[in-house]
């Protein structure tokens, strides 16, 4: 399938801890997971590093005085390709004013290309998902984990011991979860069921 089709949940939790830990610190961050197209003409606009995904190291990039703190970070094949990179901006007037450009960012790139863009807001510490064009604001540690491991299909079985505490060891239960952050779902215009298996893209 896709390029990341081999992201583990390992991967998961390390992307999932940092972007709790930088929220509360209040750290801002804007992540972007490639899907199934090739991210490279945006990773060419920053720095490339090509290293293993880790909390310690997505946190240091984002760190307020890093180099690279200001542009996104690009994860591509398992791996942190690039950081410091320029993303296209929506200029989508619907978007509420309190959200700035990291959000801004994040929900142009999820239009323009098939990827998942994590932001953590500066001001709030909050932690936004962009999908296919919606973004999810306010999300839990849970809400992102979720979010991510839908999105690149990680089988709920990597996850058995959570599965069988949720007494229904089925796959459909962490999609009904999935779905369940669209609670947060901002874009009217889009239906909450944006999150289930069948028609996720367009």
């Amino acid at each position: 399938h896709g390029k990341n089709e081999s992201l583990y949940h390992e991967d998961v939790m390390a992307l999932v801890r940092a972007c709790i830990s930088m929220g509360k610190q209040k750290v801002g961050a804007l992540i972007v997971l490639e899907r199934y197209q090739n991210l490279f003409n945006l990773s060419k606009s920053g720095e490339q590093i090509d290293a293993k995904i880790s909390q310690r190291l997505i946190e240091n990039i984002f760190f307020k005085n890093s180099p690279l703190h200001d542009g996104a970070m690009i994860i591509s094949k398992v791996r942190i390709h690039a950081a410091g990179c320029l993303l296209p901006v929506s200029h989508d007037a619907d978007i509420p004013k309190s959200l700035g450009l990291r959000h801004r960012a994040a929900l142009g790139v999820s239009q323009k290309y098939d990827c998942l863009a994590i932001v953590v807001s500066e001001e709030t510490g909050g932690v936004s998902v962009a999908l296919e064009g919606q973004l999810y604001l306010q999300l839990t540690s849970e809400e992102l984990e979720k979010h991510i491991m839908h999105a690149f299909s990680i089988p709920p079985e990597k996850k058995e011991k959570e599965v069988a505490a949720a007494e229904q060891p089925n796959s459909e239960t962490s999609v009904r979860h999935a779905g369940a952050c669209s609670s947060t779902l901002y874009r009217p215009w889009r239906t909450p069921g944006g999150l289930s298996p069948a028609g996720t893209s367009e």
